[in-house]
């Protein structure tokens, strides 16, 4: 085969792609496109945030609680920093650390789940029981309890929510895997003699991608709220960095005298949430088979 041929194979490839995308968002309901519209705004902000930003994340520029003016759109918060600014640096540092997490938690709970599933036996038992006993422990009451006796840092954060979070992806990944195990398609591939790599990522994870994907979703929105609740209680991000959760405890005082800042953040992380929610809702509905009546 001539690179001629390869180059036109690979331009129809990427063609069907972009038509078979576009089908798609056109099918999408207005509720998630609403969703993936808010997404895309709030991911934009979370990478160009020090270009977009008029003013740093821990810059004062003013008095303590300025009113909104033409130069401070959201006003100036406890000691004279750019509200606007920091809401908009705090897109990219809780939705990134918000992010990573659900990352790290999906690589430890679902490759464990997965091997569990497929090898069973003693390991599996063990972590099964284990992650019961994660699981019926809060998972804020626990976070707080082991962020205090770590320390409030960054790091600290990211792993102890992985791997508590990781424990529901553990349960999902090995449920859904266990059943496709089981399968005709798997015990085939077995009998030929497929090695485990094989049979994981050619047969078993393909058929429980979609579960899994949405689940991301639902433990991003978690992890996140998670993140924004550990803030505002104070064991979350540390100040100066921002933070919509601590943004929203600095600024609560403010409620009283008829000020709308601290509901500033607060939107911010409902906005978000709702859009999130609205994308996986449709996603599992696309994924499911169903179809919309008419």
């Amino acid at each position: 085969m001539t690179t001629e041929h390869v180059d036109i194979r690979s331009i129809r490839s990427r063609r069907t792609w972009w038509q078979g995308t576009v089908r798609l968002l056109k099918s999408a309901p207005p509720t998630a496109i609403f969703g993936m519209a808010v997404i895309a705004f709030y991911f934009f902000c979370a990478l160009f945030a020090p270009w977009i930003a008029p003013y740093s994340e821990s810059e004062i520029v003013g008095k303590a609680y300025e009113l909104p003016s033409a130069a401070h759109w959201f006003g100036l918060d406890q000691i004279g920093r750019d509200t606007l600014s920091r809401v908009i640096f705090g897109a990219r540092n809780t939705i990134g650390i918000a992010l990573l997490t659900v990352l790290i938690s999906f690589s430890i709970g679902g490759s464990l789940g997965i091997y569990s599933a497929v090898t069973r036996g003693w390991l599996d038992t063990i972590l099964s029981r284990f992650v019961d006993i994660l699981m019926s422990i809060p998972v804020l009451i626990f976070a707080l309890m082991l962020l205090a006796m770590a320390g409030k840092s960054i790091a600290n954060l990211i792993f102890i929510l992985a791997v508590l979070d990781s424990t529901r992806v553990f349960r999902l990944a090995r449920n859904t895997a266990l059943s496709v195990a089981v399968q005709d398609f798997v015990e085939a591939a077995k009998l030929r003699g497929e090695k485990l790599p094989w049979i994981v990522f050619r047969e078993i994870v393909p058929n429980i991608l979609p579960p899994l994907i949405a689940e991301f979703g639902l433990r991003f929105c978690f992890v996140f709220l998670t993140i924004a609740a550990l803030s505002f209680l104070g064991v979350g991000i540390q100040p100066p960095t921002a933070d919509w959760g601590s943004m929203v405890a600095e600024s609560k005082t403010l409620i009283t005298f008829g000020r709308p800042q601290p509901l500033i953040p607060a939107a911010a992380i409902a906005l978000l949430t709702v859009a999130v929610n609205f994308v996986v809702d449709w996603f599992l509905h696309k994924t499911s088979g169903l179809r919309d009546e008419k």
